[in-house]
Parts: structure tokens; C-alpha cells; sequence
């Protein structure tokens, strides 16, 4: 057995459109392949930052009539920006700030089914 490496991370979403056009302002995400059947009772796309091997998976059912139940949303995805002061202001104009947490120098966004992602400065490699 070989070693394990992380692959992608998988969401469904309602409003496919609208989760591509937020996850590439919010987040610069852009799809690198979908996958479609022929019945297209569902599409998944796949979307990458450009600098890692690691995917998020939007999937989207054609069938699926109601919001996702989200649970107590404990989980979440992390993404590390250089800019932070930029990104914090992008994405308080968008409006999707969710919680912010200034003395661990963090915050949070929503997608829009209501999925957190954290945002994180650069730091320096002994942190």
C-alpha cells in the first residue's frame, strides 16, 4: 500500500451557477473539469486554485429540491491568502463575512448554501 494524499473535498450545492461565480470572486477558484451524465440527473465540476493538487468538488442534483441541512456546520474549508487586508475588504463588499475572530487574525465567509470557509494570512513558517 502506497502513501495517502488528499484528493478534493466534496459539497453539494443547489444553485450551480451561483456557487461557481462565488467560489471564483470569493476565493479565485476556477473549474478545471465537470463531469456530466447523459440523464443529467446531476453535474459535478471540479474547481482548482491553480497553485495545488487539491480539488473542491461541487455537486449539484438535479432532483434535490430544498436547502442541504447543514448540521451544526462544525466543519469547514481553510484557505491561506497573501493579502489578507484585500481579501477581508472583497469579501465584506460581497457580504459573506460570517464571523470573524480578529485575535487568532481570522475570519470566516459563507457560501451561498451556507458552507463556512476560513481565510487566514500567510504567516511565516515558524508559526
Amino acid at each position: 500500500m502506497g502513501k495517502f494524499r488528499f484528493e478534493h473535498n466534496n459539497i453539494n450545492v443547489r444553485d450551480l451557477e451561483k456557487s461557481l461565480k462565488f467560489y471564483e470572486e470569493a476565493l479565485e477558484l476556477k473549474e478545471s473539469r465537470r463531469i456530466v451524465p447523459e440523464d443529467g440527473s446531476f453535474i459535478i465540476v471540479y474547481l482548482s486554485d491553480g497553485q495545488t493538487d487539491h480539488l473542491l468538488e461541487l455537486t449539484w442534483l438535479r432532483d434535490w429540491d430544498r436547502p442541504y441541512n447543514l448540521g451544526d456546520n462544525e466543519f469547514h474549508l481553510a484557505f491561506r491568502v497573501e493579502d489578507y487586508d484585500a481579501a477581508h475588504q472583497l469579501h465584506k463588499e460581497m457580504g459573506c463575512i460570517c464571523y470573524e475572530n480578529p485575535g487568532m487574525g481570522i475570519y470566516f465567509i459563507n457560501d451561498p448554501d451556507g458552507y463556512w470557509l476560513e481565510i487566514m494570512p500567510v504567516r511565516m513558517k515558524n508559526e
